[in-house]
């Protein structure tokens, strides 16, 4: 059964065969994934922004000082709704904090949302995509029917309920609320490739040389079916930061003391027509953060649709 498996010696040619050189040149290696991310100028600024996003997420005082102090907590009702001054380029809040290092420090609870709970929803699309496309029958069934409830609930709806629920929105419980309501999509995603990738000739020959179903799944189905579901993570957190900032501003997500881009437009949208910076300024940077990740995950996408090599 192994040797079956192995390569076979190609048998040499004969006298008239004229040999590669007969057949003209030789086509040119179609280029890496890589070599097709590098060659996309588009790519380079989403994730330059991505990368500069997640580090002042991880080191917000590292920026928030550039003008000034930086510290989002030190305020002066002295300077409630000032505009930019020197030290100060976004003014103050009506606390008279400095709205610039709240805007910086507001990347760190919006970012983790976005990416804990792309997180979760990717673990949570991968085990249950990968278990109805591999298994079918009552399993696929049963997930299915399941997605499908979640697709038909008005998803603002069964937040704002769930969200209702908790007596403390933390990141960890919002992120939970997110997951809960996001998994479907990927899931979906996941059964697909799933689908296509279990009928193939490796999967085949390791069926017939005796490999169980988990060590099928775990070692030949899923590493190759999950690309489509990772590319797809990056338009995900830009999407979930979009949730976030939806929820905190309707008064569900997070609430104070703890900042977030949302819990800035949440603040902000009683004092919009005398300050309108502190509306502006951090729905730029929420603007900024999810155009980011779309377009990162827009290149992403057409570099591994084999569509388009």
């Amino acid at each position: 059964m192994t040797s079956a498996l192995q390569p076979t010696t190609p048998a040499a040619p004969d006298a008239g065969d004229a040999g590669p050189a007969a057949a003209g040149p030789a086509r040119p290696a179609e280029p890496g994934t890589f070599s097709r991310l590098v060659r996309r100028p588009r790519f380079f600024l989403p994730l330059a922004m991505v990368v500069l996003l997640c580090a002042m997420a991880a080191v917000p005082s590292a920026f928030a000082g550039w003008f000034g102090h930086g510290d989002p907590h030190q305020c002066s009702l002295e300077h409630s709704g000032q505009g930019p001054t020197s030290g100060h380029p976004f003014g103050f809040d009506v606390q008279g904090c400095d709205l610039y290092s709240n805007v910086v420090h507001g990347a760190r609870d919006s970012l983790s949302i976005g990416l804990l709970t792309t997180a979760l929803t990717l673990v949570v699309a991968v085990v249950l995509g990968s278990l109805a496309g591999f298994f079918g029958g009552v399993t696929d069934m049963a997930i299915s029917r399941l997605m499908d409830v979640f697709f038909g609930f008005p998803m603002l709806v069964g937040m704002i309920v769930v969200l209702e629920t908790f007596s403390v929105h933390s990141i960890l419980s919002v992120s939970l609320v997110l997951a809960l309501f996001s998994w479907p999509v990927l899931t979906r995603i996941m059964r697909s490739s799933v689908l296509a990738t279990r009928g193939l000739d490796y999967v085949t020959a390791a069926r017939e040389l005796g490999a169980g179903p988990l060590r099928i799944l775990l070692r030949h189905v899923i590493p190759n079916a999950i690309m489509p579901v990772a590319v797809l993570t990056s338009i995900t957190i830009g999407g979930v930061i979009t949730a976030e900032a939806s929820l905190t501003f309707i008064g569900v997500g997070l609430t104070a003391p703890a900042i977030s881009w949302g819990v800035q437009l949440n603040s902000a949208q009683q004092y919009f027509t005398v300050h309108p910076g502190l509306l502006l300024f951090p729905a730029l940077f929420l603007s900024l953060a999810v155009l980011s990740f779309v377009l990162l995950g827009d290149c992403l996408r057409d570099a591994f649709d084999p569509r388009l090599r």
